[in-house]
């Protein structure tokens, strides 16, 4: 059985409309088009269809068909690599979602570990509660440090891995 068997709309047409999806920019052809000097009446002419749809597909945010992509691909002479448009989000939405809440989490956890005052360590409580309602994993988040904190009595990683005596030859006298 297919998507179509349901009456399920597909993500783009032939024509590469965005049926549904995100409005965000999916590709440069428009850019790459006019940085190798290309009209638009040779893109059509090439790909043996219309200006306007050339427009139409042109738009950054029109969901391509992948073989469409290709026939681009091949008039404006580039790599594929190039027609596409590089994610500069350094995690997903949610990655980045999950991220945010652990720092508030962070956050509300030291209030109330910082906190004498019965009224604010109340509302951080609150705000812990709620925040492990919608996200039960912050359950095992640890407040942020506190600053000047001793580190129970131990030295650190450095003092038991020890220093080469090579790395105090290199320096003068």
């Amino acid at each position: 059985m297919s998507a179509s068997d349901f009456n399920v709309p597909k993500a783009g047409d032939a024509n590469g409309k965005n049926v549904f999806g995100p409005k965000r920019p999916l590709h440069r052809l428009g850019v790459v088009r006019q940085l190798q000097n290309i009209s638009k009446y040779t893109v059509a002419r090439r790909l043996e269809t219309d200006i306007a749809t050339v427009r139409q597909q042109e738009q950054a945010t029109s969901d391509l068909l992948l073989s469409q992509l290709y026939e681009w691909q091949e008039v404006l002479e580039v790599p594929v690599s190039e027609l596409l448009v590089e994610n500069d989000d350094p995690l997903s939405a949610a990655v980045l979602k999950r991220a945010q809440l652990v720092r508030v989490m962070k956050t509300a956890l030291a209030i109330l570990e910082a906190s004498k005052q019965k009224q604010v360590r109340r509302m951080a409580q609150t705000m812990i509660d709620q925040l492990v309602d919608m996200m039960p994993e912050l359950k095992d988040v640890t407040p942020w440090p506190t600053v000047g904190k001793c580190r129970d009595n131990r030295w650190g990683i450095a003092v038991e891995r020890g220093l080469s005596e090579n790395v105090f030859r290199d320096f003068p006298d």
